[in-house]
């Protein structure tokens, strides 16, 4: 009789590590809990104490928390009853202001989160598209149950921007106490992420934690590590995609150039509050002293130009191929020269990190307003004159001054002067030719 072999391995033997020992691991934790919803977190905490103590308890779980795909986050006016109903705590009574009817969602949420120990812990808020009311910006950036330090409010609805910058001018003052304001850095110009998340994270409500067991065992724990590695090939594609930023290419990066109240603004908040836009540091900003004076002519004062948001991303000159100011490196140039680029950092909430370029980019950069290039940068080819290089002629010189540029520009008998670099925005060696030669393009010019 032949001995019996080895009994096979028990059943047991073979069962997955508990999903509580990877994450236990802070490493591990840290890199992933910024790709989950609230609703995911809060649902996994209430599977069992163990994971309670770790989503609850483990610093920087919920730094990161994006609202602008959470369903009960919308403003939706379809779902306000006239009769007075009361509407996620917002009563539609005479007693109710405007700023508290429209950021109704949101005041909800951030009571909800509040009560369950977590608003505090948010570093990184996202609110893009959403309906966000000057108030509570206000209370975000002064409160002190908020601790918010990268804050997105891209394309928000119902914002009214003079109060916003009210806000942001009050939290900078000279006066203000130490270590505020808290807020580091505000996206506000862009636009927001269109890379749209699962179907599921959209339409779960961040205050639904009531666990389905089994469910979340066996349907969404089996799935989880696909979505973590779908979400991060997700994540990384969009960063190459953003690879030097539109901010690192070459041309006209704002669409429409902030009113002056930004300028102002954006230069009061000058070292304290960082945004996705930067001032233009182009030479004719700076005024110098009258002693220092006697130098280029875009030192003297009636060429100086007040506060300006940077519009257009550029190459050196076209000439000597270097700018007056100087390129801007990442890492040895000041940070306020360095917009934030989209989408935020999902690991880090400072806006150092929001500043740092793909490595793609190398890290140079040479920004500058549209007053800055007025009729020494073409709109075509994108070559750029320098101040040192090019100075636009003068009254005299058979030439306009330099504000009547761009609308129809100095000529002669509808030409441009030989000895100019930019007409009508176009290169005149190249682009310019090109456009008026009969059958160029659409017809040409003067076809």
């Amino acid at each position: 009789m032949m001995e019996a072999g080895p009994s096979a391995p028990s059943h047991s033997s073979y069962l997955p590590a508990s999903l509580l020992h990877p994450l236990s691991n802070s490493l591990v934790l840290d890199q992933i809990v910024a790709y989950l919803p609230v609703s995911s977190l809060l649902a996994l905490g209430a599977t069992s104490k163990s994971f309670k103590d770790l989503v609850h308890r483990t610093p920087n779980v919920f730094r990161h928390l994006d609202l602008s795909n959470v369903k009960s986050a919308q403003f939706d006016i379809a779902n306000i009853d006239n009769g007075g109903e009361v509407w996620r705590n917002v009563q539609l009574d005479e007693n109710v202001t405007e700023d508290d009817f429209y950021g109704g969602p949101l005041l909800y949420i951030f009571n909800t989160l509040r009560k369950r120990h977590i608003l505090q812990d948010v570093q990184t808020l996202i609110l893009d598209g959403l309906s966000v009311t000057s108030d509570l910006i206000s209370d975000i950036i002064t409160q002190d149950h908020f601790n918010v330090r990268i804050l997105s409010i891209r394309e928000v609805q119902n914002l009214h921007p003079r109060k916003l910058q009210q806000a942001l001018r009050y939290s900078v003052r000279p006066s203000r106490p130490a270590g505020t304001p808290k807020l580091k850095g505000l996206y506000f110009f862009g636009s927001k992420d269109t890379t749209p998340l699962p179907r599921s994270d959209r339409s779960i409500s961040c205050t639904d934690t009531t666990p389905s067991h089994g469910v979340l065992v066996h349907s969404q724990g089996a799935q989880i590590g696909a979505q973590w590695n779908q979400k991060s090939g997700d994540t990384l594609a969009e960063e190459m995609a953003h690879s030097g930023d539109k901010w690192y290419s070459t041309g006209r990066v704002l669409a429409k150039s902030p009113t002056t109240d930004w300028d102002n603004t954006i230069l009061a908040c000058q070292g304290i509050i960082s945004f996705d836009v930067v001032l233009c540091h182009g030479p004719r900003h700076s005024l110098l002293p009258s002693s220092e004076r006697s130098g280029p002519w875009y030192q003297k004062p009636r060429y100086h130009l007040t506060p300006r948001v940077a519009t257009h991303s550029i190459g050196g000159c076209f000439n000597c191929g270097r700018a007056p100011e100087g390129m801007s490196r990442f890492g040895s140039s000041p940070l306020e020269r360095f917009p934030m680029l989209a989408p935020p950092p999902l690991h880090s909430s400072t806006a150092k990190a929001a500043k740092a370029p793909f490595m793609a980019s190398g890290g140079k950069l040479l920004l500058r307003c549209i007053d800055c290039l007025r009729n020494r940068f073409c709109e075509s080819c994108n070559k750029w004159w320098c101040e040192d290089c090019y100075e636009i002629p003068e009254p005299g010189q058979g030439a306009g001054s330099p504000h009547q540029w761009g609308n129809g520009g100095p000529s002669i008998g509808g030409h441009p002067e030989k000895h100019l670099k930019v007409h009508m925005g176009l290169c005149v060696d190249n682009c310019l030719v090109a456009e008026m030669m009969p059958g160029a393009g659409s017809n040409g010019m003067w076809g």
